[in-house]
């Protein structure tokens, strides 16, 4: 069984939604916690671990449990194959909000879980017509946002000789192909300007990990996603689409 943790947000609550039902379907037994508080910045994690605070929603499998712990109780609650962390959103297009915060955590977690690999998660930037309050220091330009934050995640991840899970890269390429260009009137894979939409959205942030960390060949894989209401509507060529994509761009 692979454990995989990640501290994060909303953010990684997306990406980890699917993430244990997809790995099922390549074979692949997981455990995939998401310790979850709104926007948490890497700043504020590391005020958390600081004052050992019990304020993570602990979601299990993609599922949300009424458990609440803190990032040291959970640390030490498994012996991790992965441990995965990003910065929020809003943040994440300025280098100096990393540091000293993501060296501090990955020492943290070095310290208290020493068999798992630390990954960087790379998040992506808001759809271009997107109303969250951090749009304006982008600009209100998605390729802005996008160049800063992939500019930010490569440089820690170098600094730090880290891999990193390419969401961010993954969604602004599938944004250039239909039925996803939002300019010409396609789907937004954001579900409200910025985090991602319940299907499609989730589904290529679960593929991305699962290429990554768990080596998963995407296409073939018989994992369709599903949520209330939705279920019956995937299109399984879009699904095909989107596995395709993210297994030429992640090798």
């Amino acid at each position: 069984m692979k454990k995989i943790l990640a501290i994060g947000n909303s953010f990684s609550e997306d990406a980890t939604k699917y993430l244990h039902g997809l790995a099922e379907s390549a074979g692949v037994e997981t455990k995939v916690i998401n310790l979850y508080v709104g926007g948490c910045s890497l700043e504020r994690h590391w005020e958390n671990i600081c004052g050992n605070i019990p304020m993570y929603q602990v979601q299990v499998n993609g599922v949300l449990t009424e458990r609440h712990a803190s990032i040291d109780e959970m640390l030490r609650e498994e012996d991790w194959d992965f441990v995965v962390t990003q910065q929020a959103s809003h943040d994440s297009g300025w280098l100096d909000t990393y540091e000293p915060f993501f060296g501090l955590l990955l020492d943290h977690v070095r310290e208290l879980a020493p068999h798992a690999e630390f990954v960087v998660h790379e998040t992506w930037a808001y759809e271009i017509d997107s109303g969250h309050g951090a749009f304006p220091r982008y600009n209100r330009d998605q390729g802005e946002m996008y160049r800063r934050l992939s500019e930010n995640y490569r440089a820690i991840a170098e600094k730090y000789k880290l891999r990193m899970i390419p969401c961010g890269d993954v969604i602004q390429a599938l944004r250039k192909e239909p039925p996803f260009v939002v300019q010409e009137s396609g789907m937004s894979l954001c579900r409200d300007g910025f985090h991602m939409s319940f299907l499609y959205g989730r589904f290529v942030l679960a593929c991305c990990w699962a290429k990554v960390l768990l080596g998963v060949t995407l296409a073939g894989k018989d994992f369709i996603p599903s949520t209330v209401a939705v279920k019956d509507t995937a299109d399984p060529a879009i699904i095909a689409q989107i596995k395709s994509t993210v297994d030429r761009l992640i090798r």
